[in-house]
């Protein structure tokens, strides 16, 4: 029971962080460059990790060979370089409530992703629950009268989408390592390897090239600037506290409870993230967002009842 106590607790701070997060970097969007802030917030909160993924490869006696380095820079390349990168630029460009709610969606991409990369099996359940979170994300947008950047919600479903990708290439990984590991290494390897990309595009002729080609948010990305006496502070929460400590918790709450009830940190953060998006950013919830967070809430509780009750049955089976 202490355990389990323990595990809510996991998972009470974890959605906590992950809930501030899109608020957090909207407050700080115009101090730094968002190349800036993905390569040094995962660099960071991969440092606050490392600790506790040292501690799980002593504990199961793992050495990590080469293979394992190259993959954990192969899922870091997907998740930082591309997914995130993808959702910085999506916080600047639309609500944060509203990437914080499309981006929730992520746990249903990976059901898709893993029926195509590791013939997962599909059913029934995880059909509707699509339907119902595709139908949310349409309200949420709102097409026939939308007031959201176009480009804010491509980016946001992208960003969800690459990130679910993630997810299930790391499957194997983390079936080998443990969440915590797979999560410490392949962000550390994401950040240095967006670290040599910020590196290079000072080099003039690359700089030249990306912004003749209207993409200067890539040329000449600052390491330094942008920090002061307001901004720090915001910075070490969301480098410590949302993208280490939050992710820490995530997987703590995974060892102390299990998958399914940890999801939970996915069907809270729709709800949490646009009241505090209100409450600090002053962001307007329209009636249309209310019904597209309802039915993305829908479509992700049902799947982890049906879920439940299907583990339910095979447990009752080979009992």
């Amino acid at each position: 029971m202490f355990t389990l106590k323990k595990g809510y607790l996991c998972i009470a701070l974890s959605t906590f962080f992950f809930s501030t997060m899109e608020i957090s970097l909207k407050l700080v969007s115009g101090n730094f460059n968002s190349i800036q802030m993905t390569v040094s917030r995962f660099l960071v909160g991969s440092l606050v990790l490392l600790p506790f993924a040292l501690k799980v490869l002593k504990a199961k006696k793992i050495n990590l060979e080469k293979k394992d380095l190259l993959q954990f820079a192969w899922l870091g390349f997907i998740c930082i370089v591309i997914s995130m990168i993808l959702y910085q630029l999506a916080v600047i460009n639309t609500k944060a409530s509203v990437v914080a709610s499309i981006f929730s969606c992520n746990p249903i991409f990976v059901l898709f992703f893993a029926h195509l990369l590791l013939k997962a099996p599909i059913y029934k359940h995880n059909i509707i629950a699509l339907i119902m979170q595709v139908v949310g994300i349409l309200f949420i947008i709102n097409p026939l009268h939308t007031k959201l950047s176009p480009v804010g919600i491509t980016l946001t479903i992208l960003s969800a989408l690459t990130f679910a990708f993630y997810g299930v290439c790391g499957k194997k990984s983390t079936s080998k390592f443990g969440g915590t590991v797979v999560t410490c290494f392949s962000f550390i390897f994401g950040s240095l390897e967006l670290l040599v990309l910020t590196l290079m595009s000072h080099i003039s002729s690359i700089a030249d090239f990306l912004i003749s080609h209207n993409l200067d948010t890539f040329a000449n990305v600052p390491l330094f600037t942008g920090y002061t006496a307001t901004s720090i502070p915001v910075f070490l929460y969301i480098a410590v506290g949302v993208t280490g400590m939050g992710y820490c918790f995530y997987f703590l709450a995974m060892e102390y409870t299990d998958a399914n009830t940890t999801s939970l940190i996915f069907f809270f953060k729709p709800i949490i993230a646009p009241v505090l998006a209100f409450i600090v950013l002053k962001e307007f919830i329209p009636f249309n967002m209310i019904i597209g967070i309802g039915f993305i809430l829908f479509g992700s509780i049902y799947t982890i009842l049906c879920t439940m009750k299907m583990q339910r049955s095979i447990d009752n089976q080979t009992a």
